[in-house]
């Protein structure tokens, strides 16, 4: 499954599989014998880990981590603005910079198609791999737990996105029983909740994966995103105990690096402080395109044509100036996380620096922390993985649902590692938070959040959380208006599912 492991093929198998389901009956009563289709597979547990990880093939793609969600959880927020080479350049990242957004808007319309795909291959998985007699018992139950991680995953960006969406359970066997009206968010949440449950029983806590394994979601995975919905549910005594369970296997299972930056070197990998990571490679198809293996964000985001990047670099996601004046002095993930003027370019690159202005970038700043310099053989993406939950964001987690004054040793653990204290130091370290120094504690949690996860798709979905998209006087200057907490649902999926019914506002 993993990125050595290409699941390209496995991915077209299903979705020809899915497609199947809306063919006439006539056809179906045919018995193909030369091509896969639901009578001739699922079959045996190798069918059964194909089509497993067919369900995971749409994290790295398009519609999650390679485009769609950095315009939404980083250029629609205070983090960062669209960038790029100005007029229609990005056209569509700048309706969600400046709150203009079309129902045709690619990243929205992208989000909502691949995180359907994933969940018709996951739901493929569910309905199929109970029934295959040929398989490990264990493999079995693996494939189940992972399939209702990935379908609760995509479940939790929908509805996080676009409020009520439609709730799709079991392969439809027809067109007409696909097109369904939404489902009240409050009922989606409660089905990513019974399938996160789910996961944790099928889903191994002594996971020692290894080789073509390595990247599967495992228990603590599933245990991880479960504190995590629960804390966008407001449920924090739960999103508490979720989150200490996880801390409770630290050091032994988990650890932070430390040092920040090791999360984004390409060694470290579904290292020590990963509970979930989408897979990338470098696409041997070299192809311009953003649903193939690579992360396009290598290119997107370097210094536009500064020659960092294979192509130069497109200087997309460009950090506004009030998240760069946010940084504390001493805070060492700054050097990690942006370019800022006059930072050092690698050996060899000319120019040798970053310069204060750019295009797209008139104050010199870009985002940093996912370059992998040009290397022969790469067209504009890159093999680095990208984080979906690390350990950081539990101790985050537990840090705001637990509350103060607990809280602050799980605030400050963060905080020592970020400006190089010692992290397990049993006396006050010269920048811990307390209530003596600390006049609101929710508040210290979500700022620690923003500097921690910064461009990882996070911040609006926390602004959002939190209640603070209509309250904050950057979003407002960019002109973010009340029916911006959702998205528009795509006009391309009204269109072939006339039950749709569409945002207010849009």
């Amino acid at each position: 499954m993993n990125k050595r492991i290409t699941t390209a093929a496995a991915t077209t198998c299903l979705l020809g599989l899915g497609l199947l389901t809306g063919c006439t009956e006539k056809f179906l009563d045919e018995t193909p014998r030369d091509q896969l289709t639901t009578a001739n597979f699922y079959r045996n547990e190798t069918d059964a880990v194909l089509a497993t990880n067919a369900a995971y093939s749409q994290l790295s793609r398009g519609g999650q981590y390679n485009y769609a969600l950095w315009g939404i959880g980083d250029i629609m927020s205070d983090n960062s603005t669209a960038g790029g080479g100005g007029g229609v350049d990005g056209a569509e990242e700048q309706q969600l910079d400046f709150f203009n957004i079309s129902p045709a808007n690619p990243m929205t319309t992208k989000l909502w198609a691949g995180c359907y795909v994933g969940i018709g291959a996951a739901n493929l998985v569910l309905q199929k791999v109970p029934g295959i007699a040929n398989m490990n018992p264990g493999v079995k139950k693996r494939c189940l737990g992972e399939a209702q991680f990935l379908r609760a995953k995509y479940y939790f960006d929908l509805v996080r996105v676009f409020g009520d969406v439609p709730l799709l359970t079991t392969p439809p066997a027809s067109p007409a029983e696909a097109a369904i009206p939404r489902t009240p968010a409050a009922d989606v949440y409660a089905q990513v909740v019974r399938d996160l449950e789910a996961a944790i029983g099928n889903l191994d806590a002594n996971d020692g994966y290894s080789g073509p394994d390595l990247g599967r979601a495992t228990k603590w995975s599933a245990i991880g995103l479960l504190a995590k919905v629960q804390l966008t549910l407001g449920n924090k005594p739960e999103a508490a105990r979720r989150a200490l369970q996880v801390l409770a296997v630290v050091p032994s299972r988990f650890s932070l690096w430390t040092n920040y930056g090791d999360n984004y070197k390409l060694e470290n990998e579904n290292g020590h402080e990963s509970l979930f990571e989408a897979q990338f490679v470098v696409d041997l198809s070299q192809s311009y395109i953003f649903d193939h293996l690579g992360f396009v964000g290598n290119e997107f985001f370097a210094p536009r044509f500064q020659g960092l990047a294979p192509q130069g670099g497109y200087g997309f996601n460009v950090p506004e100036p009030n998240f760069v004046s946010g940084y504390e002095p001493g805070d060492r993930r700054q050097a990690v996380t942006i370019w800022k003027p006059g930072d050092l370019y690698p050996a060899g690159s000319s120019p040798a620096a970053q310069p204060n202005r750019l295009v797209g970038s008139p104050n010199g700043f870009n985002v940093r922390k996912w370059l992998v310099p040009k290397t022969l053989g790469l067209v504009w993406d890159s093999p680095l993985n990208f984080p979906v939950l690390r350990l950081a964001e539990v101790y985050l987690i537990a840090a705001e649902a637990t509350g103060s004054p607990a809280g602050y040793a799980y605030l400050n653990t963060v905080r020592r590692r970020a400006f190089g204290e010692d992290i397990a130091a049993t006396t006050d370290q010269p920048h811990d938070l307390s209530p003596a120094n600390t006049s609101d504690f929710d508040a210290a949690v979500l700022r620690e959040r923003r500097y921690e996860l910064a461009f990882e798709d996070d911040r609006w979905f926390d602004l959002k959380r939190t209640n603070h998209l209509l309250d904050n006087a950057h979003l407002i200057s960019q002109g973010i208006k009340p029916n911006n907490v959702v998205m528009p649902i795509p006009q391309s999926e009204r269109d072939a599912n006339p039950n749709l019914t569409q945002n207010a506002g849009y």
